[in-house]
């Protein structure tokens, strides 16, 4: 199976197309933190993380990991050994907060870009999340809740996203 960023505002996977938004600043081959721009490549996807009180069914073949209020990405360009990793949030850490106010982060899935071989700055906390709006995102792909949901049911672990 394979996720397809087929232009900046069309996702598809299988026979669906879903409107979505990327990165304000586009896609780029030289991701750098903090640049806004949507790594270009082709990597796999980890497990979905959800929030419970917000989101009750869910289909997926994906590992479902509950979101609490203590989970955040860490973005620390300091933390060579937590950066774009799942941590416990703390105010030493730098990272991107995983229970929102908001519900961005309802339904969100990490894309492996800079996961095993972490390089420091190259980028972090590459998400497939939610939107209402289709806003440009800070480097993530969102697509609508509905979409999501059915994207959910065809995807699996050996999934991989193609952003070209």
């Amino acid at each position: 199976m394979l996720i397809y960023l087929k232009n900046k505002h069309t996702l598809v996977v299988d026979d669906f197309s879903f409107k979505c938004s990327i990165g304000k600043n586009g896609t780029t081959k030289n991701k750098v933190e903090g640049d806004k721009k949507t790594p270009k490549g082709s990597f796999y996807i980890e497990n979905l993380y959800f929030r419970k009180d917000r989101v009750k069914k869910i289909q997926s073949k994906l590992k479902s990991i509950p979101i609490t209020k203590y989970m955040g990405w860490c973005d620390d360009l300091k933390n060579k050994k937590k950066y774009n990793k799942l941590i416990k949030v703390n105010k030493q850490t730098k990272h991107e907060k995983l229970f929102r106010k908001d519900n961005k982060y309802d339904l969100l899935i990490p894309i492996k870009y800079n996961f095993k071989k972490r390089i420091l700055g190259k980028g972090s906390c590459i998400f497939l999340h939610l939107t209402k709006n289709y806003k440009p995102t800070a480097g993530c792909i969102a697509i609508n809740k509905n979409d999501f949901l059915i994207m959910l049911k065809v995807i699996n672990k050996k999934t991989k996203i193609k952003i070209t």
